[in-house]
């Protein structure tokens, strides 16, 4: 079950079902993500670190962190362990992207470096199915485009909503997804890996 894009906030009980009815996939063994990254042709694709609550407040700017949910002190630490993980299997990104939301920025600044902010990873809002279908399409080339370069993998930093809907899948916060267009152009998760 996904969840379609809403005009208004679901509720908190609505978000637990949907995450019981997501289809579970198994769990991948360390050295299985690290050859998929190196053999290339993949996208890294992870949910923002820990960052309390689950909605943005109602007034929030996207050009002022102060008025978005941001990441706690153990977001922050979960965002290095990411990075530490990486740079430990000398692991490196051809790109960094993420969302415009100050809690995806800081979670790919202090895992990698300063990332390539880009709109299609953002949080659908506004105009929510218009938003969520551009988005999607402009996510979808691009994998379609990443999964054709061997050698090389890029790192998206996005949310939760956005994962569910490119990949038909739930994430826990600062858990990421090893994403591979198909040649039908469907998404293909072909691993997943949780930095706690």
């Amino acid at each position: 079950m996904t969840l379609s894009p809403m005009l208004h906030r679901p509720t908190r009980r609505t978000l637990l079902a949907a995450g019981l009815g997501m289809g579970v996939l198994p769990a991948w063994a360390d050295g299985d993500v690290q050859a998929l990254l190196r053999a290339g042709g993949v996208v890294m694709a992870f949910r923002h670190a820990t960052a309390p609550g689950t909605f943005d407040p109602p007034q929030f700017r996207l050009d002022d962190c102060g008025t978005q949910r941001n990441l706690s002190e153990a977001g922050r630490s979960q965002a290095r362990r990411m990075g530490d993980w990486f740079t430990q299997r000398q692991l490196q990104p051809a790109q960094v992207k993420s969302s415009p939301w100050c809690r995806c920025i800081d979670t790919a600044a202090l895992a990698f470096s300063p990332p390539q902010v880009w709109n299609a990873l953002g949080s659908p809002h506004g105009a929510v199915e218009t938003t969520s279908a551009n988005h999607l399409r402009e996510l979808r080339g691009a994998l379609q485009m990443a999964s054709q370069r061997t050698g090389q993998f890029e790192v998206w930093v996005t949310h939760m909503f956005v994962l569910q809907d490119l990949a038909q899948t739930n994430t826990q916060s600062g858990e990421g997804l090893v994403l591979q267009a198909q040649a039908s152009g469907a998404v293909r998760v072909l691993a997943r890996l949780q930095i706690a």
